[in-house]
């Protein structure tokens, strides 16, 4: 059968950029999905934290190991298949799930994957592949959130330690995590660009607090939290890659995180509109169900081209990646264009949901507090704006 065939059967909307093996990765996630999140994860957002249970069993199997060598349990996989699961895990319903898997795999433990010494990676590789500890990446302050070069936590070399002061704040799980990359100053004297560097900092290390866990308005099954360093010696063997590059590995992995959460929105938007679509053809209003209002329905199908867009361009910004094509300007146009328009999807959504859509019972309630955060973390609209213009 060939390709032409394929897309015009039953699988019409899969897409081109994927081979076998992703749409089998899709499926699996799928099921998990389906299985042992959404019927458990409302107790996960009381509990305000996924249990470590269920990310073992997501390392066992293999999504936490998606990019990363065989050699510690990986499948060597590229950005098109981080992007599936990001999708499929936003179309859970349960972005909080979604944010404390895709921060340990995506925007956390890729800094040792990439930067990382050979020691480095085989000490810690096996076990955060295996869900066994979990990574969280310390970067943003109470004062310097996308303005990387901002912060103000400091690594003072002193022998064979460095000591940390300061404090990092809205960190991603923050609260339970193993491990932390935690960016820091340690030259305050140099170029911002080539003053800060990335050291590994493990839970219980003398110095290190987690200061207090932090009380969102969404992402409820996301453990969040204020880190604290007052004279925190870790090992100079824990200073990840080189001595003042940690503003490039951070610019770096940007792009990673960047078409992580777009896609994860995308998924979200697709979720919402699924929802919807379902609730506006049995709900009845002045005697006919409101998928009979005009209105409606040409609203909801104009939404969906716009998701169906930003779909298509989320797949082509990783397949540029995956190529190994310089590919900043369309990831910035992904997490700006991604990052609102789910913000979009979630108010008409939860509108044409009516009262229902307002109570805490209703899916759609939930997600449209998930969602409003997705224009904010990981670089704010009107960075990526900024970003997409230098490029025009």
């Amino acid at each position: 059968m060939s390709a032409v065939e394929k897309l015009a059967g039953e699988g019409a909307r899969r897409s081109p950029y994927f081979t076998e093996e992703h749409e089998a990765l899709r499926d699996q996630v799928r099921r998990f999905v389906e299985v042992e999140i959404k019927p458990h994860a409302l107790k996960w957002e009381e509990d305000g934290f996924v249990p470590r249970e269920v990310l073992r069993k997501m390392g066992a199997l293999g999504f936490f190991g998606i990019r990363y060598p065989a050699e510690y349990g990986g499948s060597e996989m590229d950005t098109l298949a981080t992007v599936v699961l990001a999708e499929e895990l936003g179309r859970s319903t349960f972005s909080g799930v979604a944010i404390t898997a895709l921060v340990h795999t995506d925007m956390a433990s890729v800094h040792i994957a990439n930067a990382g010494s050979k020691a480095q990676r085989d000490k810690y590789l096996p076990a955060i592949i295996a869900g066994e500890k979990i990574v969280a990446v310390a970067v943003t302050e109470p004062d310097a959130g996308s303005d990387v070069k901002g912060i103000r936590t400091t690594a003072r070399r002193e022998g064979d330690q460095y000591i940390l002061n300061g404090a990092k704040m809205f960190i991603t799980n923050g609260v339970h995590a193993d491990l932390y990359c935690v960016a820091a100053k340690t030259d305050p004297a140099a170029k911002p660009s080539q003053s800060v560097s990335i050291f590994l900092v493990e839970k219980g290390t003398p110095g290190f607090t987690v200061s207090r866990a932090l009380d969102k308005h969404g992402w409820r099954s996301s453990d969040t939290a204020e880190l604290s360093f007052v004279d925190c010696r870790v090992p100079a063997e824990n200073l990840l890659g080189q001595e003042g590059r940690g503003f490039y590995a951070i610019m770096s992995n940007f792009q990673n995180e960047r078409t992580v959460i777009g896609a994860m929105a995308i998924g979200e938007s697709q979720a919402a509109i699924d929802l919807t679509l379902d609730y506006v053809k049995t709900r009845k209003a002045f005697g006919a169900p409101l998928w009979e209002k005009q209105a409606i329905r040409q609203r909801l199908a104009e939404l969906a081209g716009k998701v169906e867009a930003g779909r298509q361009l989320v797949y082509h910004a990783a397949w540029l990646d995956a190529q190994g094509f310089d590919a900043t300007r369309e990831v910035s146009m992904v997490k700006a264009y991604c990052g609102e328009l789910v913000n979009e999807v979630m108010y008409d959504c939860l509108q044409f949901h009516g009262g229902m859509g307002y109570m805490r019972e209703s899916a759609i309630e939930r997600m449209t507090r998930d969602a409003r955060v997705q224009s904010i973390g990981g670089g704010a609209t009107e960075v990526m704006l900024e970003e997409v213009a230098k490029r025009l």
